[in-house]
């Protein structure tokens, strides 16, 4: 039975969370934030707790008076869910997933026991271990833990490049020759009912290595696009998690489909689904941790996303120029995080774009890319 007072904790109160609550109130839902006293949700959140995702006290706490425990981000204390989990919680993503994924090591040796095809990697402890995998270049060395929107990835092309490696446990990833980034986003309820979103490609930005575009659906064959899903929910049965999976893929030149990285929670790769999509990712997400039926995630459109970074050379009060071009603009729609300070790349928000021709939607992606800039005054 659907019961509205059912108490919901979301651990993270940053843009995700934002969204979170936006599709929470359509259902009228009880939700509890726990983040710092200025992340975004502070000022809306029905219930908002003050305090540290990774301090195992406050995180307990939090958790005593809530039904359901969710995440808008991987780096939360999981021993206090383990413990509030084994006191009869339910806490989704499971914190032994969270524990899993939170280490990029781990993550990948699970791909590889359980035959979810991803490149080829060599676990490293430090700086001087990375030196001895001459033969393994080009890589990229990743850190295990900690590394987030761009940080912690270095590219290791040649023995120069060895004094970049981080001095800490990671992984060296041999570098493949992709066509395409693509990213499926899968639900997966407790019955173990399972919904994917349509495949999307990601463009990065060179220098941020993070999404500067994101175009969806991908331009991809129907057989890829029916492999890159079936390896979504292969991904997220083998894990048996319950809630939203972002799946971010490769398509190599020969046409094969590889595992690099996973999220368990709603992602940036689905931001264009609240405009686009007959159900969110973000709705979904509450569907799926609720045990609910999963939505329909037929695209209506099109649709393109431009993420809303910082500007190289701005550090301070956020100010918004183009906001009047961009809002008089047909299929524009911008999406602020609420964030009060802006510096060079940080997610300020981002800028869904429809279109019906892929063509019009491309140039209208990059209009809008140029036309709304976050500076300071």
């Amino acid at each position: 039975m659907f019961d509205t007072n059912k108490k919901v904790g979301v651990l993270g109160g940053g843009q995700l969370g934002l969204m979170l609550l936006q599709a929470a109130i359509d259902w009228n839902l009880n939700v509890k934030i726990i983040d710092a006293a200025d992340a975004p949700c502070a000022p809306i959140a029905p219930e908002f707790v003050e305090g540290s995702l990774q301090d195992y006290e406050a995180v307990y706490r939090f958790g005593q008076d809530v039904d359901v425990l969710t995440i808008e981000i991987e780096k939360v204390n999981v021993d206090a869910l383990e413990a509030l989990e084994r006191e009869g919680k339910k806490v989704f993503p499971q914190p032994h997933l969270i524990r899993l994924i939170q280490d990029k090591r781990t993550q990948k040796q699970f791909y590889r026991e359980h035959g979810l095809p991803t490149a080829d990697f060599i676990l490293t402890d430090n700086r001087a271990d990375v030196a001895n995998y001459v033969d393994f270049l080009p890589a990229f060395h990743k850190l295990g833990r900690d590394g987030y929107d761009g940080k912690g990835v270095q590219r290791i092309a040649t023995p120069a490049d060895f004094e970049k490696a981080f001095d800490a446990p990671g992984l060296l990833e041999k570098a493949v020759d992709f066509e395409k980034e693509l990213a499926v986003i899968v639900a997966r309820n407790e019955k173990g009912e399972m919904a994917t979103f349509p495949t999307v490609e990601m463009v990065f930005h060179p220098e941020a290595n993070l999404v500067e575009y994101l175009f969806a659906p991908a331009e991809i064959s129907t057989e890829v696009e029916q492999q890159a899903e079936s390896l979504a929910k292969k991904t997220a049965e083998a894990l048996g998690i319950v809630g939203l999976l972002a799946v971010e893929m490769f398509l190599t030149k020969d046409g094969q489909v590889l595992i690099n990285e996973v999220a368990p929670r709603p992602h940036n790769s689905g931001h264009h689904t609240i405009r686009a999509n007959v159900t969110s990712q973000f709705e979904q997400h509450w569907r799926a941790i609720l045990n609910l039926p999963l939505g329909d995630t037929t695209a209506y459109t099109p649709a393109a996303m431009v993420n809303l970074l910082g500007e190289e050379g701005h550090t301070g009060p956020a100010h918004y120029e183009g906001m009047d071009e961009v809002l008089a603009t047909h299929g524009v729609f911008p999406f602020l995080y609420g964030k009060k300070i802006t510096k060079p790349f940080r997610k300020m928000g981002h800028i869904t774009v429809t279109d019906n021709s892929l063509e019009k939607l491309k140039t209208k992606a990059e209009w809008v890319k140029g036309a709304l800039k976050v500076v300071t005054k």
